[in-house]
């Protein structure tokens, strides 16, 4: 439902079911929606670092964000966090935020979303991001983000992707088909969400970098690095971002840990058989299964806590 009280000049805030825009509102052709969900599948903050770099490439402007967060979510899972600006302390509370940035001719325009699981109220929650996305007459609503698998570091992550439920092949990917098939098991509710996209003719898709499950680094840029490239690839985008190097950085470091190691070199030597193999069956690993107590000591004994790679 979209609100705008009478009598407002152009600049009042605008709502849009549980959202507030400031006008005037963007000219957007058939934008393309990028989002992560956070903090569902975003292994490594793949998702979230990659959106991160779109941001600071694309120059792009916020649109709005909920007008009441705390209807949403429980704010002692996720923290409001202090900083200060100017010398003031400033709290930043969690939300939901939508920005956009307008496309070159070959780049479509696209909404850059942060979105947030939500605790309580969640088919309101649903309902309102659909009429933005309505709103803006998105064609597409693309998720991003990374999830931990039985692969080696030491060959290129692979992506898996689906588009209208399809699998989805980019060129010079090596690419998983259907990494969860057949999975049963906890979910999300915008499972929900992909199928309201669908019933409104915006076309859902996915794209999920997968990750060396032994590793499971606070931030993997290797895996950033493949989530843009393939971005790049389907939207014309730039190609030069620092993540690449700082992945190999972060990788080559693995590296020299491993060399000697007995256990640790043993795995990924059984996963580079298993992935050369292009086994496509092979499982996805979630964040909490269980590893072999040989291959627990090895990553307590493997420091991959490594300086910001920024410096």
């Amino acid at each position: 439902m979209l609100e705008k009280p009478l009598g407002m000049c152009d600049h009042a805030p605008m709502r849009v079911g549980e959202f507030e825009f400031t006008e005037p509102l963007p000219e957007l052709h058939e934008p393309h929606a990028i989002a992560i969900l956070r903090p569902w599948v975003d292994a490594g903050n793949v998702g979230t670092l990659a959106l991160d770099r779109l941001e600071k490439m694309l120059g792009t402007q916020e649109l709005g964000r909920l007008v009441t967060p705390g209807d949403f979510f429980d704010f002692t899972r996720y923290r409001p966090r202090t900083h200060q600006v100017e010398g003031r302390r400033v709290v930043d509370v969690p939300n939901t935020v939508i920005s956009y940035a307008k496309g070159n001719g070959e780049t479509p325009d696209l909404l850059l979303c942060r979105v947030l699981e939500p605790h309580a109220s969640a088919e309101r929650y649903l309902s309102s991001l659909m009429e933005v996305m309505k709103l803006f007459n998105a064609k597409r609503y693309c998720r991003i983000g990374a999830m931990y698998d039985a692969v080696p570091h030491t060959r290129p992550l692979r992506l898996s992707g689906s588009l209208n439920g399809q699998p989805l092949t980019l060129k010079g990917a090596v690419a998983a088909t259907n990494p969860r098939r057949g999975y049963r098991g906890p979910t999300t509710i915008f499972g929900l969400f992909n199928e309201q996209l669908e019933r409104e003719g915006i076309e859902p898709m996915t794209l999920m970098a997968r990750l060396p499950q032994y590793l499971q680094m606070e931030d993997d840029y290797s895996g950033v690095a493949r989530m843009l490239e393939a971005l790049a690839e389907l939207y014309h985008l730039p190609e030069d971002f620092p993540e690449a190097e700082w992945g190999r950085r972060q990788y080559r470091r693995v590296d020299e840990q491993l060399e000697g190691s007995g256990p640790g070199a043993d795995l990924v030597e059984k996963l580079e058989t298993l992935y050369d193999a292009d086994a496509p069956e092979a499982p996805t690993v979630e964040p909490d299964s269980p590893l072999s107590p040989e291959v627990e000591r090895f990553l307590e004994d493997l420091d991959i806590k490594l300086e910001d790679p920024q410096e």
